[in-house]
């Protein structure tokens, strides 16, 4: 087994954040953590170079029983944690920010890693729930995804992005199981994520999927014109293809000659 990261190799170093979000186009399935900003905590981690293949990678250490050697290593990480920073939440933040970073480089590994590092310091942040499930589902484990972002939205049911998140995958389920449980749990999420923020074109574009895949196509136009006048750079103009093959544009905007 390789050798586990130390503390000092994990948060010691310099970094770059990245700018350009790692999902360069708006597509309707997008999840909504793929435009998170960058943190700005002064703080800065390394970068990993030793890949660690073993249940460190595997969302929340595989959720199986632990080795000697693990334990051995949670005694220590968060012994040390303890003495750099203010207390065990903080410490969960600054790992969990590193996790999303290293998303946004496309290291899926690392940033599992990271956010896993998160829940040992802080199994209610649900920061790091929320990162493992897009992590999962940009490894196409989409079970796994689902499974996570519940665990995270089940501690922060405020959390917007989160709840959307998670409608995303039920929507994409629904989409290739037929079952309806999913798009009734989507659009329970969604009608939530809309109250909580009416302001958030990327519920407006999700819930005009939902209703696509109920048939209900003026509603889905109804949805897809607010996402446009919220955000027109979010519109998918393949789902608007998909929508025209359904039931023309109640207002005339789009057609299929645009």
């Amino acid at each position: 087994m390789k050798e586990i990261l130390s503390f000092s190799q994990l948060v010691i170093g310099s970094f770059v954040v990245m700018l350009v979000p790692f999902w360069a186009e708006a597509q309707t399935m997008q999840f909504v953590s793929s435009n998170r900003p960058a943190d700005t905590s002064t703080k800065s981690s390394t970068e990993a170079t030793t890949v660690v293949k073993n249940l460190h990678l595997m969302p929340l250490f595989g959720e199986t029983s632990k080795s000697i050697e693990h334990i051995e290593f949670e005694i220590n990480f968060l012994s040390e944690c303890d003495q750099n920073f203010t207390n065990r939440a903080e410490a969960s933040q600054f790992f969990s920010a590193r996790g999303w970073e290293y998303l946004q480089e496309g290291d899926l590994d690392t940033a599992c890693y990271r956010f896993n590092l998160a829940y040992l310091l802080d199994n209610k942040n649900s920061d790091c729930f929320w990162g493992l499930g897009v992590v999962c589902f940009q490894k196409g484990h989409l079970t796994d995804a689902e499974r996570m972002l519940r665990k995270g939205a089940d501690i922060d049911s405020t959390n917007v992005g989160l709840l959307v998140d998670l409608a995303t995958v039920d929507l994409i389920h629904f989409k290739e199981t037929k079952e309806n449980w999913e798009l009734i749990e989507a659009e329970q999420i969604l009608k939530r994520a809309s109250k909580l923020d009416s302001a958030s074109a990327n519920v407006y574009l999700k819930l005009s999927v939902l209703e696509f895949h109920k048939g209900n196509y003026d509603a889905a136009w109804a949805n897809l014109h607010k996402t446009r006048l919220l955000d027109i750079e979010l519109l998918d103009y393949e789902f608007m293809r998909e929508l025209l093959a359904k039931k023309c544009d109640p207002q005339g905007i789009f057609s299929t000659q645009n």
